[in-house]
């Protein structure tokens, strides 16, 4: 991980359950597809450097249909179909600020502007979801929540869903800043992530505290 975040997170990896789980992911893509592609899995960490963050957007896995995860929580590569989450999510920033929905499901533009787009499980195997959970994965992002929580101050934290939401266990919340509802996905959306103006809460925060907004136009 040649970035910023790499002296913040070393000692993961010389830790008996990053060995455990590098193996593991080896054997996998021996036998398996596994998504995103190697060069991927990381790219979150190269696009939104430690000292540029600003937002922290919690996913779950990696997309496990073809050519759909990119390395960035909810993000697919261009000219991929938009997931359901997805669309919802580009619904509810239309209805929240009024930008038109992208035709491109590719969020790289957000991850640019210091939004981490971060999955807790970084890897999984085509058409099984959840395949890779318990291996390893969460136990290295709920470092890097640690860390951020401990090493920052007024971040941002977008939590969407169940599983992202106990995640506020490891954020300091008189140092950073929480925003919250339902997962996007057309299970829950209509319970409450439709109407939660998450982006406009987002940049609330953000120009209280002196930080510039993010575009979320695509």
């Amino acid at each position: 991980m040649q970035t910023d975040w790499n002296p913040i997170l070393r000692e993961e990896f010389s830790k008996q359950y990053w060995r455990e789980l590098q193996e593991y992911v080896f054997n996998e893509r021996s036998s398996y597809q596994v998504f995103p592609p190697h060069s991927q899995v990381f790219r979150s960490f190269h696009l939104t450097p430690f000292k540029e963050l600003k937002v922290v957007i919690l996913g779950q896995d990696p997309y496990h249909g073809a050519s759909q995860a990119n390395g960035l929580c909810f993000s697919v590569a261009k000219d991929i179909p938009l997931p359901p989450s997805l669309r919802n999510i580009f619904k509810e920033l239309e209805n929240d600020i009024g930008i038109p929905p992208s035709k491109s499901g590719d969020l790289t533009n957000w991850a640019e502007q210091g939004v981490l787009l971060l999955n807790t499980t970084l890897t999984v195997r085509e058409g099984l979801a959840a395949s890779h959970q318990g291996r390893g994965w969460e136990t290295f992002t709920d470092e890097v929540i640690v860390r951020i929580s401990a090493e920052k101050e007024n971040i941002v934290f977008v939590l969407w869903g169940a599983s992202a939401r106990k995640k506020q266990a490891l954020i300091d919340m008189t140092r950073h800043h929480i925003v919250e509802s339902v997962h996007p996905s057309p299970l829950s959306a209509h319970r409450g992530f439709f109407g939660s103006k998450p982006f406009s809460k987002v940049n609330q925060l953000l120009e209280d505290n002196g930080v510039d907004q993010i575009d979320w136009s695509l």
